[in-house]
């Protein structure tokens, strides 16, 4: 049975410990990969980019890809409040590598990062990434951009801005879509079985919950209609 490499490392402490706003914005990065090929892939490489690939050395894997759930600077790098956020295009000087990201989140990426539309593979809902032996399936999830995407593994949901332990991404910024963020958490993510453990983009409310228990105690889960959903996040 092949091995499966998981990490969740949270920016300001398991790395980026002396970027400024990185314990702030309590951003998680993961790397998932296959132990037995020692092939992995970053997801949202953001805040401290040697950082990342120190640890991925000290694991002795090989950095083979970079997935984006969505293009916001603090997943991604480049210049939000006032700082500058390492990121993609640091990882692609450094460690160059095909950046998976959904085909409507393309051009954001481009914007924010400076990369070039030749450095990402565009994808569609339900296309799979595999590493090694392990697969990831990606899930268009849209609400906090146009292209925002979850990513499933077996057991496990890596969710980016989509869908916190409590709460949800904002949908008050450009690219946000409160009805699609309605249709996304109650149509698509209230789906994914009970036992899939969630792994947020944020450590807002924590590190990880089972689904079931998300979907009982997050009231972005619990709205029954479209005007519930207005009356708890607005138009």
């Amino acid at each position: 049975m092949t091995q499966l490499y998981f990490k969740q490392l949270l920016a300001g402490r398991d790395f980026a410990t002396n970027a400024p706003g990185a314990q702030q914005m309590e951003n998680f990065v993961y790397l998932i990969g296959d132990a037995e090929t020692r092939e992995c892939v970053v997801i949202d490489p953001a805040w401290d980019v040697g950082g990342l690939l120190d640890i991925v050395a000290k694991d002795d894997m090989k950095l083979v890809g970079a997935l984006a759930t969505h293009y916001h600077q603090d997943h991604v790098g480049g210049e939000i409040f006032g700082i500058t956020i390492e990121g993609l295009a640091a990882l692609n000087a450094r460690n160059p590598c095909p950046v998976h990201a959904h085909k409507l989140e393309v051009p954001g990426l481009c914007k924010v990062t400076g990369l070039s539309h030749n450095d990402f593979v565009a994808h569609e809902s339900g296309d799979k990434v595999k590493v090694g032996n392990i697969e990831i399936e990606l899930l268009h999830t849209p609400g906090h951009t146009p292209g925002s995407m979850c990513f499933m593994l077996k057991d496990k949901l890596i969710s980016g801005d989509t869908l916190f332990l409590q709460g949800c991404g904002r949908v008050d910024l450009p690219g946000g879509n409160s009805e699609q963020m309605y249709y996304t958490l109650t149509q698509k993510l209230s789906q994914i079985p009970n036992d899939t453990i969630l792994f947020p983009g944020h450590a807002y409310g924590g590190s990880h919950k089972e689904m079931g228990e998300v979907k009982a105690t997050n009231a972005m889960m619990k709205v029954k209609d479209l005007n519930d959903w207005y009356g708890l996040r607005g138009r």
